[in-house]
């Protein structure tokens, strides 16, 4: 144990001092906090820039039918003029875009074009587009003797809420919406680090090797206790990297949040200037209610799953990764032994949204049950509710898939970390197997 510890810091303290790793512990909380702040930047900016749109209505139909944004970013002018004059003029009036609305037949609209230097965008276009349908409804409704107040009052949103109940009769709040979103991301990070931390295991067992560095290194300790410490020891460095990020990620946004204290204090706010979901849907009640819903996950319990299955999960593939390279002498040779080591964590990833549909069914239960895909399967099906029983019987085939693996990983290492030279293929390795 002393000689795989050994190892073990070897491994963390080399790699920890790395540029690479040093940049990247910082880029990576910056890319987070980036994706989270960029868009609602951007929106910002894009909004407060002034865009004046002339409008023609040949049909007197949709006069005062447009209104100015509050924010001024968007501004209607009607026009008199004739299309061909407006055409004309178009270019030295400093104007955004030109809106053409003929004799309209309200039964079946026809005509209306929209005038642009460049192509508009998609939201402007939507917003147009709702503003011309609603007041050709109101002109229906009024063609057809119903007030629109008597429409509004017709229709009725319904709010269904859910509600887990435990084994112990305890009433705890849920929602699918937001238990997708957490399944999916811890599902998708452990699928990603899983393969980043195993090639890095990969390419170092590749790299000593082909530099002849682990003759020197198999002279005192064994091919065993090798592997192991070096399997361990990015994996130590793996996870430090991932706290470093989760707190610096933090600390950023709760910085970042100084500067749009608006949103700090309504999350929601973040989805209306790109989307301008209309009052009173459930769209906009399901963002407004985000944040007391996300209150309701376990989150400790989330986080202290999510480490199990990304160590679980990484220590079973980091022996397999170690394998592959111990039998390969460069990376090109590993490309024929990749896919099926890696095979059952692609099939988990593509089963995702199958097993989202339905968590609790049997292809869920079965892949989180096989080691090879608990550790992605695992993570979507937590954030619904699931028996402890079910829990405690994933994490203990997890473990035991991790030592029968790490096992069969062995009786290749031991072998092919001195081999040279020598093309091997599936049936070399069989061999291997059994000496």
């Amino acid at each position: 144990m002393n000689k795989i510890g050994l190892i073990i810091r070897r491994e963390y303290w080399t790699r920890v001092r790395k540029k690479s790793f040093i940049i990247m512990t910082i880029l990576g909380p910056l890319i987070f906090a980036g994706i989270v702040f960029v868009p609602i930047w951007l929106a910002s900016s894009e909004s407060s820039d002034e865009k004046v749109i002339a409008v023609s209505d040949e049909s007197c139909l949709l006069q005062n039918g447009f209104r100015n944004e509050e924010d001024g970013s968007i501004q209607y002018e009607y026009i008199t003029i004739s299309l061909d004059q407006a055409k004309a003029d178009f270019p030295k009036s400093n104007r955004y875009g030109l809106l053409y609305i003929p004799e309209l037949d309200l039964d079946d609209p026809q005509g209306i074009t929209f005038f642009a230097e460049t192509n508009p965008s998609i939201q402007l276009l939507r917003n147009i587009r709702r503003t011309v349908r609603q007041n050709i409804r109101d002109l229906k409704l009024e063609r057809s003797s119903i007030s629109r107040e008597t429409l509004e009052a017709l229709e009725t949103n319904v709010d269904i809420s859910t509600i887990n109940l435990t084994q112990a009769g305890e009433e705890q709040q849920g929602n699918a919406e937001v238990a997708s979103v957490v399944g999916y991301v811890g599902a998708f990070l452990i699928y990603i680090f899983i393969f980043l931390y195993g090639a890095q295991v990969m390419r170092g067992v590749i790299e000593e090797k082909s530099s002849r560095i682990v003759e020197v290194i198999i002279s005192s300790v064994r091919p065993f206790q090798l592997m192991v410490g070096k399997v361990i020891g990015v994996a130590s460095v793996g996870l430090t990297q991932f706290l470093l990020w989760v707190g610096f990620t933090l600390l950023i946004v709760n910085i970042a949040g100084s500067f749009f204290p608006d949103i700090a204090a309504d999350p929601s706010a973040t989805a209306v200037p790109m989307a301008q979901v209309p009052e009173n849907s459930p769209e906009l009640e399901a963002m407004q209610d985000f944040s007391s819903i996300f209150g309701s996950v376990n989150v400790p319990l989330l986080i202290g799953c999510f480490i199990f299955y990304f160590l679980g999960g990484y220590l079973m593939y980091g022996a397999l990764f170690a394998a592959v390279g111990s039998a390969a002498d460069s990376d090109t040779d590993t490309q024929q032994f990749m896919l099926p080591v890696s095979a059952p964590l692609i099939i988990s990833i593509v089963t995702l949204a199958a097993i989202l549909n339905e968590p609790n069914g049997t292809l869920a239960f079965w892949m989180s049950m096989i080691p090879f895909t608990s550790p992605v399967v695992m993570m979507m099906r937590i954030p619904f509710g699931l028996p402890t029983w079910e829990l405690m019987l994933s994490m203990t085939l997890l473990i035991g898939g991790f030592i029968f693996t790490t096992w069969l990983a062995a009786k290749i290492y031991r072998i092919g970390i001195l081999t040279y030279g020598t093309k091997v293929n599936y049936k070399t390795i069989g061999k291997w197997l059994f000496q």
